[in-house]
């Protein structure tokens, strides 16, 4: 019986002790009056240019965005694509236009730039980006000039 008592005992002091713990955590939740809201992670595809050709064949409605310079775009370009340029003052500004909802197929030239980017794209939070990885460089079909 003493055995019994004790136990009951230790499972009574456990109790409160986990009650008291729970609600000095909802008591500290409530004065910094702060939530936790989930991470938004934008999701990142890397991909090859023949990858992507497949890709918009499949979708040939899906936004292509190309950002090298006008100079660059007018010298050819993936058709259908948009150009905002990555070394412009005001491209961050242009890319906050965009409807962050929707998937885009991105590339610049090489790739370098357009890796770049991809912290633009995260920070503005947008769901999902697919980069072409070797870049306009690796697009062997035909280009609209």
């Amino acid at each position: 019986m003493n055995a019994n008592l004790n136990f009951s005992v230790f499972i009574l002091i456990n109790g409160l002790f986990m009650n008291s713990s729970c609600e000095h955590k909802e008591a500290e939740s409530s004065v910094s009056g702060s939530m936790v809201l989930p991470v938004h992670e934008t999701k990142i595809e890397n991909i090859q240019a023949m990858e992507a050709a497949k890709m918009l064949e499949k979708n040939p409605y899906m936004m292509v965005l190309d950002i090298r310079t006008p100079e660059e775009f007018n010298s050819g370009h993936i058709p259908a694509s948009i150009n905002i340029d990555y070394k412009a003052e005001n491209f961050e500004l242009e890319i906050k236009k965009l409807d962050r909802s929707k998937p885009y197929l991105m590339h610049c030239r090489s790739g370098r730039r357009s890796t770049a980017a991809l912290n633009t794209f995260r920070k503005l939070r947008f769901d999902h980006i697919i980069h072409i990885d070797d870049g306009i460089l690796g697009w062997n079909k035909e280009l609209t000039k």
